[in-house]
């Protein structure tokens, strides 16, 4: 500990580095946390919407209507209309209330939600049941929100893939200035280890107090990038507003898992113990 404070300025500036590579992994692991967790909710809420040609009356589209309800695949219809959709639309996206406004027409068709009993139905089975509807001639397009929700998971895949790899170029960073922090601190303290050995201590002896410090340095980074995480997912939606509308729920944050903060906490003890290892194997190898 008097090391640690008597080389304060040094290892301010290796806590500092630790802290923004486990930021880094940790602001990324938290977006691929809420990304997978948007397309869990869209798995379980899986629905398939028929859009219809707005032509179409309103005994035709009874017919579609019943046509769906009657599958054993749908557990419910929900029929929507232009105004409802178009309602829907200003309320997911306010900032676009202008131009939707100026177009002086409903450009949304009448559509048919239908939930599906079972989310985890296989995939053929949901595909059949599309192209049987979909012959229909006054069924427009279609729109089935696993392949939404597979995206969202991919890009969550993605995501955590990035971090791991930006946090990871900051970490082998973090790693080197570790170990030539410690070794500066070795260094510093030459002729007190040239004692230490003279009156017969072992290197394990003399290494222990310098792993120690590389182990406090990484677990503390690695806790202060905690602190900076949450305050970054409590702050994002502040700093957002609204502005963002329904996407704000995609490029969102969610709290990291347990497991997650405490790998985060034995990464930076790990960077930290290999640092000094690394520093104090070639130093008493001289």
């Amino acid at each position: 500990m008097n090391s640690l404070w008597q080389f304060k300025i040094r290892h301010v500036f290796s806590l500092t580095i630790i802290c923004l590579s486990f930021v880094i992994v940790g602001v990324f692991l938290s977006m691929s946390n809420n990304l997978r967790f948007r397309a869990r909710e869209l798995s379980k809420n899986l629905r398939v919407v028929f859009y219809l040609h707005k032509d179409l009356t309103a005994s035709e589209r009874g017919l579609i209507d019943d046509e769906i309800r009657h599958s054993p695949l749908v557990d419910s219809v929900r029929a929507v209309g232009p105004e409802e959709a178009s309602e829907k639309f200003i309320e997911d996206f306010p900032e676009l209330k202008d131009i939707l406004l100026n177009l002086n027409i409903n450009p949304f068709p009448p559509s048919i939600e239908a939930s599906l009993k079972d989310p985890g139905l296989p995939t053929e089975k949901i595909i059949q049941f599309i192209a049987e509807v979909k012959k229909n001639s006054g069924v427009e397009d279609v729109q089935f929100n696993r392949e939404w929700a597979e995206k969202i998971r991919s890009l969550g895949r993605l995501t955590e893939a990035i971090g791991f790899f930006l946090g990871g170029i900051l970490v082998l960073a973090s790693f080197f200035i570790v170990s030539n922090v410690i070794k500066l601190n070795v260094l510093a303290r030459k002729s007190e280890i040239e004692i230490l050995r003279l009156v017969g201590a072992t290197n394990t002896f003399i290494r222990i107090p310098f792993l120690l410090e590389g182990v406090i340095l990484g677990v503390a980074g690695s806790c202060l990038s905690l602190f900076v995480v949450f305050f970054l997912i409590k702050l994002f939606p502040l700093y957002l507003g609204s502005s963002l509308g329904a996407l704000q729920e995609i490029v969102g944050f969610r709290y990291l898992t347990q497991t997650q903060v405490l790998a985060l906490i034995f990464g930076g003890g790990c960077v930290g113990f290999l640092g000094s290892l690394s520093s104090l194997a070639r130093f008493l190898r001289m």
